[in-house]
């Protein structure tokens, strides 16, 4: 009877090691949760980043605005029948040249 209380006990502190400790334990659970959330965040704000990314894309397949406007900013360019007019700000630090 000693004997099997024994065993009993043994099995009974060999599960509590591998539930608080071992491999698959409550902590790794947990550590594997915050893991899936940031994960989950992360996947989000890629989905968010993609669709505003394909809308963009399909403002410039169909539209020609979208593509005016990207030609003003980012290269510079105006229309034919358009005036170009550079406002020089007089506050502005002089370069000296020598």
């Amino acid at each position: 009877m000693k004997f099997i209380s024994i065993l009993l006990v043994l099995l009974l502190v060999l599960l509590q090691y591998r539930l608080w400790i071992g491999n698959g334990s409550m902590t790794d659970v947990h550590h594997l949760e915050q893991a899936k959330q940031v994960q989950i965040e992360e996947n989000e704000q890629l989905q968010e980043r993609n669709q505003s990314l394909a809308a963009e894309v399909h403002d410039l397949k169909n539209g020609y605005e979208a593509i005016e406007e990207r030609a003003r900013s980012e290269m510079g360019m105006i229309k034919n029948d358009e005036t170009f007019y550079q406002v020089i700000n007089q506050n502005s630090p002089e370069v000296k040249q020598e």
